[in-house]
């Protein structure tokens, strides 16, 4: 299993695992920034070091996972977490996170709720430029 990883794809999996869209991505990363940049760092299979701790950072997930999830290795895993000679399913109890994941899932809605609130703040703010504009 010594595939190259694509961190591109790693990128988009973690932003829809996340609920984030390519434009509020875009946004966080900041102005340089579209829905079409985006895109297009989603289809590169190598990103900089950099960009990856940006995009991490922004997505709470840590930038070792963007880098080095395979998706051969984890259905790997997943499949032989539930094949035992038992028909037993318990084998996939044996993980331990250090984490609540439930926590991570509230705190990633929170996150989503408070981006899309700015995103709409920032929308309200266009409109009204547009309506003093169009009085003058």
């Amino acid at each position: 299993m010594n595939e190259k990883i694509h961190h591109g794809r790693n990128i988009k999996r973690f932003r829809e695992m996340m609920g984030i869209k390519q434009e509020a991505l875009a946004f966080e990363l900041g102005e340089d920034w579209s829905q079409k940049k985006i895109s297009l760092l989603e289809q590169k299979e190598e990103v900089e070091d950099e960009l990856i701790r940006q995009v991490a950072k922004i997505l709470k997930v840590p930038s070792e996972a963007v880098k080095n999830f395979s998706e051969d290795v984890a259905m790997h895993i997943f499949n032989n977490s539930f094949e035992s000679h038992d028909n037993s399913t318990l084998n996939a109890i044996n993980n331990y996170c250090s984490f609540n994941p439930l926590d991570k899932l509230i705190e990633a809605l929170d996150e989503n709720k408070k981006l899309y609130e700015r995103l709409l703040e920032s929308e309200q703010e266009k409109v009204e430029i547009m309506k003093k504009l169009l009085e003058k």
